[in-house]
């Protein structure tokens, strides 16, 4: 298994501090938050590791890609498979 971080903080600190055009923001209207962030990688886990993963681990995983963190540990496995697994990976 791969490891992951349970923060987004990189993403939001680098977001926070750059516009796109690389100045820094200042002013209230420049200030807005989006509440998408991109993770840089593809998760690369296999069904077995999601099968095996513990709870608070998907939780991390599907918040850092901004998805819904609902319902028991059997209905975020099934999630977190269809989202992040490729058909000849099942």
């Amino acid at each position: 298994m791969s490891g992951i971080g349970c923060s987004n903080s990189g993403y939001a600190a680098m977001a926070g501090v750059l516009r796109s055009n690389g100045q820094q923001q200042g002013s209230k209207r420049e200030s807005r938050c989006c509440s998408f962030q991109m993770p840089l990688h593809y998760p690369r886990f296999k069904k077995s590791d999601y099968e095996s993963m513990p709870e608070w681990k998907l939780d991390c995983l599907l918040n850092e890609y901004g998805l819904p963190v609902t319902g028991d540990i059997t209905q975020k496995r099934k999630f977190a498979m269809g989202a992040f697994l490729w058909p000849s990976q099942e």
